[in-house]
């Protein structure tokens, strides 16, 4: 397995990986790829085996504390100096599940944060997610206000590296 960054030759297989991942809904289109990748592919964390990408963990960075909507479809509001690392999906091909790849991929993205000199890491997930993202050290902060995204009720964890939430 080896870990690497995007770059525009991903797109079509990262689109892929995205549309077996989530519900139509939910999934960021192959277009949506091409602008996240131009303005932010060394945020993201791509996994492959041989030539076969099996798990990918993308976001931006910001200044916003909080994850919204308008953050998934506007590649633009990338800020590279920015405070907080934005998880926008952890995605993991189904055959390739259940084997730490996620988890894997996750530690690299804190790491990357905490090198990078950010605050800490945020991300939105469906409550039955919660516990899983609890053992990376993310905190609950409650069902978002902010993000209704693919009209999914979505829980906001936050990872603060000064260990302070809110």
């Amino acid at each position: 397995m080896i870990i690497k960054y995007a770059n525009e030759e991903d797109i079509a297989a990262i689109a892929a990986v995205e549309a077996e991942c989530f519900p139509s809904a939910e999934a960021a289109t192959a277009k949506e790829f091409v602008d996240r990748v131009k303005y932010y592919g060394n945020h993201f964390w791509l996994m492959y085996e041989a030539e076969k990408l099996i798990a990918f963990v993308d976001g931006f960075v910001t200044d916003e504390r909080d994850l919204t909507d308008v953050m998934y479809e506007d590649a633009t509001l990338h800020n590279e100096n920015g405070a907080w690392q934005m998880i926008f999906g952890v995605n993991t091909i189904p055959a390739y599940r259940k084997q730490g790849y996620a988890g894997e991929l996750i530690g690299r993205a804190i790491e990357d944060a905490r090198l990078q000199g950010r605050k800490g890491l945020v991300l939105t997930c469906k409550e039955r997610l919660v516990p899983y993202y609890a053992k990376f050290g993310f905190v609950d902060e409650g069902v978002s206000e902010k993000s209704t995204h693919g009209n999914v009720v979505w829980h906001q964890m936050r990872l603060s590296f000064d260990g302070v939430c809110r």
